[in-house]
């Protein structure tokens, strides 16, 4: 795909909220902030098709030439994540069916049983009709289709196209039952018609059930989002089309699977915390949108101006423009937002908004133009490579199986595990390429695999050929423990991983964060910290001992290891340590490479044939100057030319600079 004249800049816009009169300024604002791509039309369904197969687009195709008018590229977006009352009303059974067995009502966004026939023929044909308008328009630049897919659903079509896909999985009943462990409490089944979703139930669900019913909505989802994107396509193969992917424990989405179908990977990035801790989880959203496609173009296609939860926040002077700049430092295509201009009602009616509700004098759209300014200077950045220099494996199935109720201890946390070992990294001054556990691993010097549950006996192989080319492989507690059907591996934990890792864990032993912890020191005595919710009994066979238990109920014993295997190594780490101790962990691995920075600030290095790019983003309190970083001479600042050595970044600032590249 080639890369558009200028960074994608922008966000949701919603004209069908506004008089028309508005929609003028709202032009004239978008040119002020250097706005190059508006979003349109998302939830848009009940006023394009008011009626079955009856449009309105005469709307539609004045906000499209306006945006054309003003210099203005649309991302038009499929409408389907919200159908119209009179859909839901002539169909109620393409409502969604919660897992307690209650059809909801419409009211409110994503009220659609994907899996219903007349919601898809009706998805179809709203697309269908969308295609033959606007597919040649000449503002058009991107398909958006549907919106962060994830509603689950449980009912009577789920149920069917359930049962489908199982076939199509394990071919015969023997080998499901095999694979799900009906054995146990007489479970086993003799007709498929017998299977149904993991509805809610008397007790303990089984684990597999669950697991394989989150394979089967990403699948049913992603054929809702091809058989869009195959409309399109169809009526102008040079309009590049994706769809947005969310982020939560409630996704069943995999997008290792999804990312081939998607001409770019976009994503939306509303952080949980605040502060540094912020800074981190857009850096980490950006690395995994960039790993989920390969290399490919990918788009942060929604973020906030502010902070959403409990209480909806501004951002501190400075946030918007680093938070956007994280993205495009990791190869996003722009940095687009939700939403152009604030609600005044409605459910997100306090979201916030690149144009508030207090209008163009506001600190939050005075940052804005500031960011498409500097947006609008970094056009050639687009083709360049993000370098890396560490791997982290990444499994949404693992994910997804670690939500069971019937696991050991229900603080094993899939996402703080790796977000943890992201954020040492980070911390570290390293690049982070995500990696799927189904493919071979990549040829980086360091590959860090946290809390990876779902181990299949391909995976294993993959590990250990990685740590027997050469590589540094860091293993934590918890991975390796069961295999893609979520039966544990017999003989001791890690599993599948024991011969690889030289180590077999005789029993583990869950902590209460809240009361419980225990300390591990090196081999020398040397304090690493503490761990609070996992420890383990360790028979170490043929790896060394790295640091011991000094306290609890595995005291002396080892807690993590090191082992050779070929020309690489293979550790453990059978606790949740804290970030200090997992950070001596990656460090006394020998490992060479990475920035040093200084605290809170983040370095991203991109570059060509001939060329580097360096993007320093101050998330401290400090100054920080480019001899603090090793920046070269003959670099210059983007913005104010310049050089590298002589820089001063201040406190919550950023800067990029641009030169020939090192040998």
């Amino acid at each position: 795909m080639p890369s558009p004249a200028s960074l994608w800049f922008g966000g949701d816009y919603n004209p069908d909220q506004w008089p028309e009169p508005v929609w003028d300024e709202d032009m004239r604002l978008m040119r002020q902030a250097g706005v190059t791509l508006a979003t349109v039309g998302v939830f848009s369904w009940s006023l394009l098709e008011p009626e079955e197969d009856r449009y309105t687009f005469d709307w539609l195709d004045r906000v499209l030439d306006l945006l054309h008018a003003n210099g203005i590229s649309a991302c038009l977006a499929t409408p389907t994540a919200s159908p119209p009352p009179w859909f839901t009303l002539a169909h109620p059974d393409a409502l969604p069916v919660t897992a307690d067995g209650v059809r909801l009502t419409h009211g409110s966004r994503d009220t659609y049983d994907v899996c219903a026939p007349a919601y898809r023929e009706a998805s179809l044909r709203i697309t269908r009709a969308l295609a033959e308008r606007y597919a040649h328009h000449p503002a058009l630049a991107l398909w958006h289709v549907h919106n962060e897919y994830g509603t689950h659903t449980y009912g009577e079509h789920a149920a069917r196209a359930f049962r489908t896909w199982l076939r199509g999985r394990y071919g015969s009943l023997a080998t499901l039952n095999d694979a799900w462990t009906t054995a146990f409490w007489g479970q086993r089944y003799s007709d498929w018609e017998q299977i149904h979703p993991p509805r809610a139930t008397q007790y303990l669900p089984n684990p597999a059930h669950l697991l394989d019913f989150r394979r089967f909505l990403s699948d049913a989802m992603r054929g809702h989002y091809c058989a869009q994107r195959d409309i399109l396509r169809a009526a102008n193969p040079d309009v590049p089309v994706t769809t947005n992917f969310a982020f939560g424990s409630w996704v069943p989405v995999d997008p290792w699977r999804w990312a081939a179908d998607l001409d770019l990977v976009a994503v939306d990035v509303y952080p949980d915390a605040t502060g540094e801790a912020a800074a981190h989880q857009h850096a980490f959203a950006a690395d995994l949108a960039r790993s989920w496609g390969g290399g490919r173009p990918w788009l942060l296609m929604e973020q906030a101006t502010g902070y959403l939860g409990a209480r909806v926040r501004p951002k501190a002077p400075g946030e918007i423009i680093r938070h956007s700049l994280s993205h495009v430092a990791r190869g996003s295509r722009g940095a687009m937002f939700f939403q152009w201009r604030a609600s005044v009602g409605g459910a997100e009616q306090w979201h916030p908004a690149m144009l508030p509700h207090t209008g163009a004098d506001s600190p939050v759209f005075a940052e804005v133009c500031e960011l498409g300014a500097l947006l609008g200077r970094l056009a050639e950045v687009q083709d360049t490579r993000v370098v890396e220099d560490a791997a982290v494996v990444w499994d949404p199935e693992s994910w997804w199986a670690l939500q069971s109720p019937s696991l050991p201890s229900p603080d094993l946390d899939y996402l703080a595990a790796v977000r943890q070992v992201h954020r040492v990294l980070w911390r570290q001054g390293r690049t982070v390429a995500f990696v799927s556990p189904h493919s071979p691993m990549p040829d980086l010097p360091l590959l860090v695999v946290p809390l990876l549950y779902l181990t299949s006996a391909a995976t294993a192989r993959f590990l250990a050929d990685y740590a027997e080319q050469g590589g540094i492989l860091v293993v934590t507690y918890g991975s390796g423990t069961a295999d893609e059907h979520a039966r544990v591996w017999p003989g001791g934990y890690p599993g599948a991983l024991r011969d690889l890792l030289g180590v077999r864990a005789l029993q583990h032993y869950p902590l209460d964060p809240s009361v419980d912890a225990v300390t591990v020191c090196g081999e020398d005595g040397e304090y690493w910290g503490r761990a609070r919710r996992w420890s383990e009994e360790l028979d170490v066979a043929d790896a060394k001992v790295v640091a011991r238990y000094a306290d609890g109920p595995f005291a002396g014993r080892a807690a993590v290891t090191r082992v050779g295997r070929g020309a690489g190594q293979a550790w453990y780490v059978s606790c949740d340590l804290e970030d200090a101790g997992l950070g001596k962990v990656l460090s006394r691995a020998g490992l060479s490479g990475g920035t040093a920075t200084p605290p809170a600030v983040e370095v991203v290095h991109r570059d060509s044939r001939d060329e580097q790019w360096v993007f320093v983003l101050n998330h401290g309190n400090g100054p920080v100057t480019g001899a603090d970083l090793g920046l070269a001479v003959e670099s210059r600042e983007v913005l104010s030319g310049v050089s590298g050595a002589a820089l001063v970044v201040p406190a919550g600032g950023v800067a990029v600079l641009r030169g020939p590249r090192r040998p």
